[in-house]
């Protein structure tokens, strides 16, 4: 039995939850949002939990961060735009 409140929920909607231990190379918008601060560039080096961009969606400011150890290999998230869920962010090596 699993039970889940109403953030549990709005987290599986927003394609947040935390799955897999494969290794991901890029970073896509989990909702459609502005971007309000890219906080890396490329070749810098990231570790885990590393702040990589700051997303404003429904009035909230989101921090994504790194699910792993990496270096940025392009940032295509500009200051100021605004993005699609789904959308390419960043992409690590």
């Amino acid at each position: 039995v699993h039970i889940a409140d109403q953030y549990d929920q709005l987290v599986q909607q927003l394609g947040l939850s935390v799955g897999g231990s494969q290794k991901e190379n890029t970073v896509k918008a989990p909702m459609p949002g502005l971007v309000l601060n890219v906080l890396v560039q490329p070749g810098q080096i990231v570790q885990k939990g590393d702040a990589l961009l700051i997303l404003e969606a429904m009035k909230m400011e989101n921090v994504l961060k790194a699910v792993s150890d990496g270096v940025v290999k392009t940032v295509r998230a500009i200051k100021g735009s605004t993005v699609d869920k789904g959308a390419l962010l960043l992409e690590m090596e």
